[in-house]
């Protein structure tokens, strides 16, 4: 099977790049490399795709090796099973899709960054991380099982830890690399909690085996909710949902191919592709569906508000990356998989082509982020306005092209199944997203230029390598909203036919006149947002806006501050850790140290009595009977002359003393 290839050519790319490129190739040689894996990945994606079309192969699950061999283990209640995992990928119409979106995406902004990253020092290794980081993301795509998919999990989260800490000379870089990491790691314990509950009670990780086991009545609805709520926690630190959304906005010190790649087409979608993957085990837990529902339409409003007064270029589009997932998982968490499923492909044109374009803009500026200072760029860049004005229009939903549509599916099939409040929170984030993307575009392209004059000398179009790949982004972005136009509209959707077979059928649709209704308002209501940001940074200068900062001034400061979330964790959680690493350093350094070192100066000290003991008394009263023996032996001695008449005198003497004793006795 050729699939099995498809990862294989990204995993050649880095260990080309990464064990030779750095030392021995020329940069020529590296971005062909890099380039031309993901290219060769791509190729191989796109026969696997035309094989899978109606009439041609069905889908498969192809074994490379077994990797844990069969084992007896202890299942939940006692019960004895087997438990064995295969290093297995799976291929259908939901991975056929993504591998198209991750190596077509993939693929273009890796064309970009060669002209992006020509003068930076890093260059093998920045395309070494960047091949790695695709290999990872395939595995995840294609893993047939939990434990598979784990793999390419984790390996997304140490690439976007190496790239967005790719210039770890910046505090501020390496800082950002270091939360996305352990943010994610956060998310990572409750994804691997779900897989041992599942192990534990089903005994497989296999993903066909736990959909059978559901669908067979093998897994209670409270085992299924807890695992599903599980994985779901790791959905929300890969995705960046709440509560694990906060790393993502500080993501953007990496360079922007990274955040083109990660944050729009890739690693960001991580959580949103599980959940569609096991949308059995989810479809099987209405309470599941909710959280998954609800958490999204939350983030998606919630991420929307912060976005609107955001000065820093590509931290508008980092919190609309935050908001857009969310859109994804409120269409998984209605039940209808394919819609979440389609925003995700659409929103991977259109949110990588705003942040390349984005990265043009910063380019041209000499590393300028700040909208403040921008402004006139429309005449100067034109290109890039015009690419950025198909993204901005396509991410607000205006008719006709891909946002539109896709968003639009989600919102109506939310109405539909009776997600009233998801669906008014995602109205009401369409509103924002309409009005706080073309106030980036009207800040940064229209009125008069703010720039500082040393940049305004050398602003210029950035060259062709990196501006033709945003024309063909903005080319799909404007016209992938084919893949999947509504029935109501005429259309067949072919994308959520297509992925029926992997995500199942939609649970409602709305059609006829309540669902022109529901379209005509969305539509009405984000022209009208439009407008609203035309009048106010166009024609009124941003005067309105800066009237409202000053007179909701602890309301703006709240949103602006991203509601003191960080600050509150950085409080809350690290301070609080802090304090009670404090408290444990005080209990050991003064109770435990103290216990042991008040232990050890007592055993120091019978230790010193003792010697006292020993050397004055013992040894003194050994020392003193050995002196008086010697001082008698001495005495004695005197007595040894050596003369027999000696010895005979004092015989005769003795024996007188002797009789002399004796009479008297008698």
């Amino acid at each position: 099977m050729i699939y099995a290839l498809i990862p294989a050519f990204p995993l050649l790319g880095f260990l080309l790049n990464g064990l030779l490129g750095i030392r021995y190739f020329p940069r020529k040689a590296v971005g062909a490399v890099a380039v031309g894996s993901v290219g060769a990945s791509f190729l191989a994606s796109a026969a696997s795709f035309v094989r899978l079309l109606p009439g041609g192969e069905a889908a498969s699950v192809r074994t490379l090796f077994t990797w844990i061999p069969d084992g007896l283990i202890r299942l939940a209640g006692g019960r004895p099973g087997a438990f064995s995992v295969a290093f297995a990928f799976r291929y259908d119409s939901l991975a056929a899709v993504m591998t198209l979106v991750v190596t077509g995406v993939g693929l273009l902004i890796h064309i970009y960054s060669i002209g992006y990253m020509a003068h930076d020092r890093s260059y093998a290794r920045f395309f070494a991380y960047l091949n790695l980081f695709t290999f990872a993301m395939l595995v995840l795509v294609l893993g047939a099982n939990l434990a598979v998919m784990f793999i390419g999990w984790e390996g997304v989260g140490l690439c976007s830890y190496l790239l967005i800490g790719f210039w770890f000379s910046k505090d501020s870089a390496a800082r950002a690399g270091k939360k996305a990491f352990i943010m994610n790691r956060i998310g990572d314990f409750g994804f691997l909690m779900g897989i041992g509950l599942l192990i534990s009670v089903l005994g497989t990780v296999d993903i066909g085996r736990i959909a059978a086991a559901v669908e067979g009545g093998g897994l209670g609805r409270g085992a299924a909710t807890a695992a599903a709520l599980l994985l779901f926690l790791g959905a929300t630190g890969k995705s960046a949902q709440i509560p694990l959304y906060t790393w993502l906005p500080d993501a953007m010190e990496g360079p922007t191919p990274v955040s083109a790649l990660i944050h729009a087409a890739t690693m960001v979608t991580a959580g949103v592709y599980m959940v569609a993957r096991l949308h059995v085990l989810y479809s099987f837990s209405p309470a599941a569906m909710s959280v998954v529902a609800l958490t999204g339409a939350v983030t998606a409003f919630y991420a929307a508000t912060m976005a609107v007064v955001q000065n820093d270029i590509k931290r508008v589009l980092a919190y609309s990356t935050i908001s857009q997932i969310g859109y994804m998982f409120i269409g998984l968490g209605v039940g209808a998989y394919a819609a979440g499923i389609f925003h995700l492909v659409t929103h991977a044109f259109f949110k990588s082509l705003l942040f390349l374009a984005a990265g043009s803009v910063i380019h041209a500026l000499s590393g300028e982020q700040d909208m403040r200072r921008m402004g006139g760029l429309r005449t100067r860049l034109p290109r890039t306005f015009g690419v950025f004005l198909v993204g901005a229009l396509a991410i607000s939903g205006i008719p006709g092209l891909s946002g539109f549509f896709s968003k639009d599916e989600i919102l109506s099939q939310a109405f539909a199944s009776g997600h009233y409040v998801a669906w008014a929170l995602g109205l009401a984030g369409a509103v924002l997203t309409a009005f706080y993307i073309f106030r980036l575009i009207f800040l940064t392209f229209f009125g008069r230029p703010r720039f500082v004059p040393e940049a305004g000398h050398r602003v210029h179009e950035a060259p062709w390598i990196m501006t033709g790949p945003l024309i063909v982004l903005a080319a799909f972005s404007a016209a992938a909203g084919g893949l999947s136009l509504p029935h109501i509209l005429g259309g067949s959707d072919w994308l959520a036919g297509f992925l029926e077979a992997s995500t199942g059928a939609a649970e409602a649709r709305l059609a006829g006149p309540t669902g022109l209704l529901l379209m005509t308002l969305t539509a009405a209501l984000v022209v009208a947002s439009l407008s609203a940001a035309y009048i106010v940074y166009v024609t009124k200068e941003g005067a309105p806006a800066r009237r409202t900062a000053e007179r909701f001034k602890a309301f703006y400061g709240l949103v602006s501050n991203s509601y003191y979330v960080d600050r509150f964790y950085e409080r809350a959680i690290v301070g609080g850790t802090m304090l009670l690493a404090g408290v444990a350093d005080w209990l050991d350094s003064r109770v435990v140290d103290g216990l042991v070192n008040g232990t050890a100066r007592a055993v120091r000290a019978l230790a010193a009595g003792s010697i006292a003991f020993d050397g004055t008394v013992i040894d003194g009263a050994v020392n003193g009977i050995g002196s008086a023996h010697r001082f008698l032996a001495r005495r004695l001695a005197r007595l040894q002359t050596g003369f027999v008449y000696s010895y005979a005198l004092s015989i005769v003497i003795g024996l007188i003393v002797l009789v002399a004793l004796v009479a008297a006795v008698f």
